[in-house]
């Protein structure tokens, strides 16, 4: 009987934690007074401190506003902003996180750490690199598009949902993900930004948390099939002067170790979607010839490709697992980083053309 009172009081204690979020201190959680933020703008300030931005409040009838903070630290920018916002603002809905690109390229680890280990946020967080002034483009759009944020959020998602190659779509788990695995670097989707629009300008490529280059137009398309989604809905070739459709890759690499020489096969296929040129795709002959055209020229923009990876010292393909084996132990990032330096780039395409046009020859 000596023990019944002290364990009734230890389980109504439990119960009060379980109750409280597993913790004795409740927050205020009244939807009246709260404000989910959406999506946060960081960017270099040229006193060498962060500027946060953030739209409020999300998806009200209330006029929408731009809230900024000049800040060192994340944490301390949140509280910032509600100590100048008539209700607190909660980061448990935040969805997107727009980084400038010259804070990308001083390196983002702190940022992308205090984002992941805040158990409000969840990892399927997206993270963009913004080249320009994405405050202009937001106080810009802001009388025009009341919903902005929401509709940013709608449109990654749409991308990532569908996998269409036509973005590289990153969220906060698979940042870290590459950031922490070995023999691997991050990549994010870059934007640019101003006045006027907020466009998608490429791939950033990352050594580490340090953004090193960014790949555009042609060399993106390319990357898609590699690595990212192995699939591209429109792939254009201006200087064949047609785009394929429903683009599939295989992609097969293999790394022989005795001459260091990494051979990439890719086997491409898709459907004829427009063709501006005048060969005449019902002769097989001419059909044969511009298949090998482009066969060439992909195999040589695909290698300039590696070879500019190479030079900035970037692995996103993770070429480096190729040198791993059960009978050896595995590379250091550094070794295998001055390893890739100087490997050998062989690189084979094989395209499968469905036509669907006899081209423009009478």
């Amino acid at each position: 009987m000596k023990g019944i009172k002290p364990a009734i009081f230890f389980a109504v204690f439990c119960l009060f934690l379980f109750d409280s979020g597993c913790s004795p201190f409740t927050e205020n959680n009244i939807i009246e007074e709260i404000a989910p933020v959406i999506f946060l703008s960081v960017k270099n300030d040229p006193s060498g401190q962060l500027l946060l931005t953030t739209l409020v409040p999300p998806l009200e009838d209330e006029t929408k506003q731009s809230f900024s903070s000049t800040v060192k630290l994340i944490k301390q920018g949140e509280k910032e902003f509600n100590l100048n916002y008539y209700r607190e603002l909660k980061m448990g809905q935040l969805r997107m996180v727009f980084i400038n690109k010259n804070l990308a390229s001083d390196g983002i680890r702190p940022l992308i750490n205090t984002l992941f280990t805040d158990p409000s946020i969840s990892p399927r967080l997206y993270i963009v690199v913004v080249d320009g002034n994405f405050e202009a483009y937001l106080k810009n759009q802001l009388e025009k598009q009341q919903n902005l944020d929401y509709y940013l959020y709608r449109m990654l998602k749409h991308y990532e949902k569908y996998n269409q190659g036509d973005m590289s779509i990153v969220n906060l788990h698979q940042f870290m993900k590459q950031l922490y695995s070995p023999l691997q670097d991050p990549i994010l989707p870059v934007f640019k930004a101003n006045g006027e629009r907020l466009s998608y300008d490429g791939t950033a490529l990352f050594d580490g948390d340090k953004l090193k280059t960014t790949i555009h137009e042609m060399d993106d398309q390319l990357f898609q099939l590699l690595g990212n989604d192995r699939y591209v809905k429109l792939f254009a070739l201006p200087k064949q002067q047609l785009v394929l459709g429903q683009v599939r890759s295989k992609v097969n690499c293999r790394l022989d170790v005795k001459t260091n020489v990494l051979h990439v096969t890719d086997q491409i296929s898709g459907r004829l979607e427009e063709y501006q040129g005048n060969e005449d795709l019902l002769n097989q002959n001419e059909l044969s010839s511009l298949t090998k055209e482009i066969e060439m020229s992909l195999e040589h923009q695909t290698t300039a490709l590696l070879e500019k990876m190479q030079k900035e010292h970037v692995d996103p393909l993770q070429f480096g697992l190729l040198t791993t084996s059960p009978i050896s132990p595995r590379m250091t990032t550094k070794q295998w980083k001055e390893q890739w330096e100087n490997t050998k780039i062989d690189v084979h395409f094989s395209l499968k053309i469905q036509p669907i046009t006899t081209g423009n020859k009478m």
